[in-house]
């Protein structure tokens, strides 16, 4: 299909990230339960979690990103009226999460006292925002202080795999801002410089 992410295990060949995650989780055994609960009731949350991501959280963050930042690095023009519709629908995910996907008890999606596939979909489609001049960043995701948490319990309990798969996008933030005219770009974390606010 020419999509990534990808993966072959053995003889199988599979791709798009949710379908991924759950084939990983359940192919291997002493994967925790946490990941993608046994429990029918909270698989299905999770799963519900995932399928919202891809027609919202998704949609916002990704062609925001593209439309803002990143297409002139794959040959497509900015487009500031594509990037404007897709910060509406960002924004308008973050307030989802914060009041519906958080809004349990515990420092998870769903009210997971422990990560799940889910928390690292989301909290990796979020972080992209990396890619986004200071200012942009902490517009979009400062006024979501339950977000901004929920980032940081995920990065602390994933620690250090999560910094060395975003070790990456902070690369990628350091060549944007050698490439800018504008002394906006940091190549440190924006989002974890947004912590000591909370």
């Amino acid at each position: 299909m020419g999509q990534v992410p990808s993966i072959v295990h053995g003889d199988f060949n599979l791709f798009e990230s949710h379908a991924i995650l759950r084939y990983l989780a359940c192919a291997f055994s002493g994967v925790a339960d946490h990941w993608y609960p046994a429990d029918l009731i909270k698989r299905a949350k999770i799963n519900s979690v995932l399928d919202w991501h891809h027609s919202n959280l998704r949609s916002g963050a990704a062609n925001y990103v593209l439309n803002s930042v990143l297409g002139p690095a794959l040959g497509l023009p900015l487009n500031p009226t594509k990037a404007s519709e897709a910060e509406n629908i960002l924004n308008a995910s973050l307030s989802t999460l914060e009041s519906y996907w958080l809004k349990e008890d515990g420092k998870f999606l769903v009210g997971g006292s422990q990560p799940s596939i889910a928390d690292i979909s989301l909290v990796c489609e979020i972080t992209q925002l990396e890619l986004l001049e200071e200012k942009d960043c902490h517009r979009i995701l400062a006024p979501h202080k339950k977000v901004l948490q929920w980032i940081e319990d995920t990065r602390l309990a994933t620690s250090p795999h999560f910094e060395e798969v975003h070790s990456v996008l902070l690369k990628t933030k350091a060549m944007f801002s050698k490439q800018s005219s504008e002394a906006n770009y940091e190549s440190e974390s924006s989002i974890k410089a947004m912590l000591s606010t909370i």
